[in-house]
């Protein structure tokens, strides 16, 4: 395991983990279908650096969202095919090679592409985004002929084609999901008719998407929450649990977030603690200060909402979350010494706390409480050894 250098938090990624999801996708996809690891936002607040060479192992791709997360992949010696799949602005677009793909949305995104051809002699092949109802990025399938053209205007190589779902996790209902891929499929026989042929590239599927439904694998399957050991949602668990029973899917978190009691706070019956004075102790109490709080991603609608582990025991969070203290009771776990690991998402003996439980306490989804996890808490690897550069 890399060396920690923070004695106050740090985030372990777990290799084994991060592998075996990839393979269980990859048991579950058509042969056919490439995966592309979407590590954009600091890959789900896991660590850029540290996932992207262990998913490269498994996967085929890998998918992000700015220009500048291509270079760092890039810089960290991964060689494979990279996705871009934001909005690009003219300034971004330097330092990219032939092997840096972008899911283009509009003709002035094409129209950035050429000028980066004619500056740096490389044409970036592109991804037409075709919007089926998402209402985000992309054109509907009746605009793709123009897109096309713009594309063949700048002397751009049209690669690919992709669609993203609207409403595919949140439901047991898939009716619109369906009509999407529908959409879908006369976007795609527009570009097949402007390009003359299939493009090389065809792909749909979210994790959702991936796990649920086989007619969206294509050529391409792009797999986000699922690869660190998260279910999209309680909907896609159960429509999975209710098509497959109890046979086949086992994810598993890879991310563990630990701190270390600062400081060990005596509390008298009737005091109150923290901003607000919002808690109360009802009897002589111990509390643990731990040096984490909403700067690092803790969020502060967890007050006296959440909990954390120390020896394997549950302990309170009690009063408000700070911007980088909060205060756990420990009165029932004895002899608590300052410097003690505790565990803030992840196991700790028999006990384990999840993403999932802390994103629905503080009444949010997994994806936003795991990307917001601050870049400046140290991120290590354990369970494998160091990846290198993938392939």
């Amino acid at each position: 395991m890399t060396e920690r250098t923070n004695p106050c938090q740090w985030i372990e990624i777990s290799a084994s983990a991060l592998e075996s999801n990839l393979l269980e996708i990859r048991e579950i996809v058509d042969d056919a279908a490439g995966i592309v690891a979407i590590v954009k936002a600091n890959a789900y607040g896991h660590g850029l650096e540290q996932v992207a060479p262990l998913a490269i192992r498994q996967a085929d791709w890998l998918g992000v969202h700015t220009a500048d997360e291509a270079r760092c992949i890039r810089r960290l010696g991964i060689e494979s095919p990279v996705l871009i799949m934001g909005f690009v602005t003219p300034t971004e677009l330097h330092d990219l090679d032939p092997d840096v793909h972008v899911l283009v949305s509009s003709e002035e995104v094409i129209q950035s592409l050429g000028n980066y051809r004619r500056m740096s002699g490389i044409s970036l092949p592109i991804h037409l985004k075709i919007d089926t109802g998402a209402k985000r990025q992309g054109v509907a399938p009746a605009f793709v002929p123009r897109l096309c053209t713009a594309a063949a205007v700048e002397g751009l190589e049209v690669v690919g084609a992709a669609t993203h779902f609207a409403n595919i996790e949140d439901t047991l209902e898939h009716d619109f999901a369906r009509h999407q891929i529908s959409l879908f499929g006369y976007g795609l026989d527009a570009v097949r008719r402007e390009l003359g042929n299939n493009p090389p590239y065809i792909h749909a599927a979210c994790s959702a998407a991936t796990l649920l439904f086989r007619e969206t694998d294509f050529t391409l399957v792009r797999v986000g929450i699922s690869m660190y050991g998260h279910w999209p949602s309680r909907e896609t668990k159960l429509t999975w649990k209710l098509d497959h029973g109890n046979d086949g899917l086992e994810l598993r978190p890879a991310l563990t977030w630990k701190t270390v009691v600062g400081q060990i706070q005596p509390v008298d019956t009737g005091e109150t603690v923290g901003y607000g004075r919002t808690w109360t102790a009802l009897r002589p109490t111990a509390l643990a200060v731990l040096p984490v709080g909403y700067a690092d991603g803790y969020p502060r609608s967890l007050g006296g909402r959440s909990r954390v582990l120390l020896r394997g025991r549950e302990a309170p969070v009690v009063g408000r979350v700070c911007m980088n203290i909060m205060m756990v009771d420990v009165t029932d776990i004895p002899e608590v010494a300052v410097g003690e690991e505790v565990v803030l998402i992840g196991r700790q003996g028999t006990a384990e706390i999840t993403a999932e439980e802390l994103a629905r306490l503080s009444e949010t989804i997994n994806y936003e409480l795991l990307a917001r996890l601050s870049p400046a808490i140290p991120r290590t690897i354990r369970g494998g050894e160091d990846p290198g550069v993938g392939r």
